[in-house]
């Protein structure tokens, strides 16, 4: 990052839900000029550091991280949200206080602000628009819980609920319940069917931004992705740009190794699993679909079918996390360059003709 002349204070914020601690330090000295702290509002924020000479404000990633850093950018301060967990001055410190944490951050801040793993918060409209997928993955996420909580409570009494979607679990289920169980249950298949109403109201709203968003238009295409992963890709990246290659979205969102590497030693560890969990996750789901028996025959089947013969343990499943990296890689690609979405290209470079062109 590039350093800012006209900046003559640093100023460390520790952010908590009711209270923000404030410590200013001085970009020269590196003396304490001011400790204080203000209410976590926009308000009271807002009147704390408006008409202020421009400052390097260093805060914490976290729930208040997003507006707050965007409220004092308009203020005209140069602001940098710190990736606490890599920073062990702050997460592993044995004495840590509000205090303490601020002034650590003004000081890292003001020694070296690549120490601090700058984190990049996303727009407002995108964070709002991200709201919808998220409170969409809740409502998924309870509905499952409920349907478990039914089948095993049927179980303990020695019956069995047929196999059925999950779309029309409620209605099938209200025939099976035992008679005994009904007054338990019956409430719990109400809710059932009110949050599978939410999911697909949620779903039609997803359709509509996918649409506003005319880059998915670019993804869909690929078999397997569907519009709410393509719009929750573009709205966690946001912005293609800010990666220097494609490949790197796949250590962006954790789809490489961990490293540990020591002398001679440099075990083999599991991947990072760093960045945005449920992108992270739609994408593993997609790369199931790819590999499986409703997948159509394309470069990323073959590239995963390749690791899969390999053997070994965990042949499958480390097929899965590769085409979901590749994916992701390839999602960015066509992004960047517009460019329509060939199932075959890599097969094509290298000669080898798709299966429906050897069967004619």
């Amino acid at each position: 990052m590039r350093e800012d002349s006209s900046v003559k204070l640093v100023v460390g914020l520790d952010v908590s839900d009711k209270w923000t601690q404030v410590c200013v330090v001085s970009m020269d000295s590196g003396e304490v000029i001011e400790e204080g702290r203000v209410r976590t509002r926009k308000v009271a924020v807002r009147e704390r550091f408006a008409g202020r000479p421009r400052m390097r404000i260093v805060l914490e990633v976290g729930t208040h991280s997003p507006w707050m850093s965007r409220l004092l950018e308009e203020l005209g301060h140069e602001v940098i949200v710190a990736n606490a967990a890599k920073v062990g001055l702050i997460h592993g410190n044995s004495r840590k206080r509000d205090r303490t944490d601020a002034e650590n951050l003004a000081r890292l801040g003001r020694v070296d602000p690549k120490l601090l793993h700058r984190i990049r918060h996303r727009s407002q409209s995108a964070q709002e628009d991200l709201a919808v997928i998220r409170s969409r993955d809740q409502l998924v996420r309870c509905r499952s819980q409920l349907i478990s909580h039914v089948r095993g409570s049927v179980k303990a009494m020695g019956s069995r609920l047929p196999s059925c979607s999950t779309e029309c679990f409620a209605r099938r289920a209200a025939a099976e319940i035992p008679q005994g169980l009904k007054p338990a249950l019956d409430p719990i298949l109400a809710q059932i069917a009110t949050l599978t109403q939410a999911i697909r109201e949620s779903d039609r709203r997803i359709e509509q931004l996918a649409k506003q968003y005319g880059v998915t238009e670019l993804l869909v295409p690929i078999r397997g992705v569907g519009a709410l992963t393509a719009l929750t890709y573009v709205l966690v990246l946001e912005d293609p740009t800010r990666f220097a290659t494609s490949r790197a979205v796949g250590a962006y969102l954790g789809y490489v190794r961990r490293l540990d590497e020591s002398g001679e030693s440099s075990p083999p560890l599991r991947i990072s699993k760093e960045g945005d969990e449920l992108l992270r996750r739609l994408l593993v789901h997609c790369a199931h679909y790819i590999l499986g028996p409703f997948g159509e025959d394309c470069d990323l089947r073959r590239f995963g079918e390749r690791i899969a013969r390999r053997g070994g343990s965990f042949a499958k499943k480390k097929a899965v996390v590769a085409v979901a990296r590749k994916l992701a890689v390839l999602l960015h690609h066509l992004w960047v360059t517009g460019e329509v979405y060939d199932p075959f290209y890599t097969a094509r470079r290298k000669g080898e003709a798709p299966q429906e062109e050897d069967a004619a």
